[in-house]
C-alpha cells in the first residue's frame, strides 16, 4: 500500500472515466491518494510487460474552478515550457515537471459534466511531499523549488495565462469586500471584531502597494504559483533534494513576491494557522532566513532590484490579506472556509494579524536578511 494511499473499489464512473485516457498496459490498482480538500486525487497502478506503472487520476472540482478549459491550458502551456527547459538541461522531464496523458480524442482532460473534469498524470517516481515543515532543510529545498518554478518561467510571457481564480491575490478588492462585510454586518458579529476591523484599518495604505507596482509596470507580472506550501513541493526520497513543482491549478499571472510570501505566512510561523494562544505566534526569523536563501539561490538573478525590495512587503501583506479573508468570512456567516468549532475564523485571524504585528516589530531585521542573500 502506497503511504497517504487508501485501497478503493474501482466503481463504474472511475472505470468510465479512466477508459477515456490512452493507458497502457495492465490495471493492478486503484487507491486514494493524498490529502488534497478540493479535488478527488487516486493512485492507478498499472503494469505493461513486466514493468509496472503509476498515474495519478484527479477529478478537478468545478464548482470551485469555473473555467476548466482555462486551467487545463494553462497548465498544458507552462509544462510544455517546462519540459523543454529540463530536456534543454539534461534534466527528467517525468519527474521534474509534471507530465499529463491525453484522452482518447487527443485532449488533456475529460470533462463528464459541467461540474466535474478528469485528468490523468504520471506518477513521479520516488518522491514525497510533506504537509508539515518537519525540519529546516525541507523549507529549505521547497525555497529553492520555488524560486526554481521562477526562473524557469522567467521568460513565459504570463499575459498568456487566464485567471484561474480572478482576483485571487488582488488585495485591494479583498479589502474592498471586507469593508462591505463590515457594513452589512449580516450575522451581528462586528461589535466583538472592533480590534480586528480597526487592524485592518489602520493599515489600508498598504493594501495596494504591490497591486499599483504592477499596474504602473514598476514590478513585471509573472508566472505563479498561488499555493506556496511545503506540500506542493516534491522531494527525491534519495538525495532528499527538491525535485518538482505539483498542484498546478491556481498558475495565472501575479507577483513573484506573492509565492515567496504566502511561503513565509504558511511556514515560518512558529504557531499553528488556528492557534488560539497568541504568545505563541511568532515569525521565526532562522526559517525567514533559511526560506529567503533558498528562494533566491533558485530564482538565480531572474528577479529584478524591486522584487526583491518588495520581499518582506510580500510575506507582510499576504499574511495580512489571508487573515482579512478570515475575518471577512467571519462576518458573512462561516461561508467559505470550513471551520472545526465557533469561532474558528476568528481564531485564524487573530492568528494571522499576530504574525503581521511580529513581522512589523522584526521589519528591520527582515530586510537585513533579504540584503543579506540578494
Amino acid at each position: 500500500m502506497t503511504e497517504g494511499a487508501k485501497m478503493v473499489q474501482v466503481s463504474d464512473r472511475i472505470q468510465k472515466v479512466m477508459d477515456q485516457f490512452e493507458i497502457a498496459g495492465e490495471r493492478m490498482g486503484c487507491e486514494r491518494y493524498g490529502s488534497g480538500h478540493i479535488n478527488d486525487t487516486f493512485l492507478l497502478v498499472y503494469r505493461e510487460g513486466n514493468e509496472e506503472k503509476k498515474y495519478v487520476l484527479q477529478r478537478v472540482n468545478g464548482e470551485v474552478f469555473k473555467d476548466i478549459d482555462g486551467l487545463m491550458g494553462n497548465i498544458s502551456r507552462v509544462t510544455r515550457h517546462l519540459r523543454k527547459k529540463i530536456i534543454a538541461a539534461n534534466g527528467d522531464p517525468d519527474r521534474e515537471t509534471l507530465s499529463f496523458l491525453l484522452t482518447k480524442e487527443g485532449r488533456s482532460y475529460y470533462l463528464e459534466n459541467a461540474q466535474n473534469a478528469w485528468r490523468v498524470s504520471r506518477f513521479v517516481t520516488n518522491a514525497s511531499c510533506y504537509d508539515v515543515v518537519k525540519k529546516p532543510e525541507d523549507f529549505y529545498q521547497s525555497a529553492r523549488a520555488f524560486g526554481h518554478f521562477q526562473r524557469m518561467l522567467a521568460d513565459y510571457p504570463a499575459e498568456e495565462l487566464v485567471e484561474t481564480i480572478p482576483d485571487f491575490h488582488n488585495t485591494p478588492v479583498r479589502f474592498e469586500t471586507f469593508k462591505r462585510a463590515v457594513l452589512a454586518d449580516v450575522c451581528h458579529r462586528a461589535a466583538e471584531c472592533e480590534a480586528e476591523i480597526r487592524f485592518v484599518m489602520e493599515r489600508e495604505a498598504e493594501m495596494g502597494v504591490i497591486m499599483e507596482l504592477l499596474q504602473n509596470k514598476k514590478m513585471p507580472y509573472r508566472v505563479t504559483h498561488n499555493d506556496t506550501k511545503l506540500n506542493n513541493v516534491m522531494i527525491d526520497d534519495l538525495s532528499g533534494e527538491a525535485l518538482c513543482v505539483i498542484d498546478l491549478d491556481t498558475i495565472m499571472p501575479g507577483a513573484s513576491v506573492f509565492d515567496y510570501g504566502d511561503s513565509i505566512r504558511f511556514g515560518a510561523n512558529t504557531a499553528e494557522e488556528d492557534e488560539t494562544d497568541l504568545t505563541r505566534v511568532s515569525l521565526s526569523l532562522p526559517l525567514f532566513e533559511i526560506y529567503t536563501k533558498g528562494f533566491l539561490e533558485g530564482c538565480e538573478g531572474s528577479l529584478t532590484p524591486k522584487e526583491i525590495e518588495m520581499l518582506p512587503m510580500g510575506a507582510k501583506l499576504m499574511t495580512l490579506e489571508c487573515g482579512l479573508r478570515f475575518l471577512t468570512d467571519y462576518l458573512q456567516g462561516d461561508t467559505y472556509f470550513k471551520i472545526q468549532r465557533e469561532k474558528h475564523n476568528l481564531d485564524r485571524c487573530r492568528t494571522q494579524f499576530a504574525l503581521v504585528a511580529d513581522m512589523e516589530a522584526k521589519w528591520q531585521q527582515m530586510q537585513e536578511i533579504v540584503q543579506k542573500y540578494s
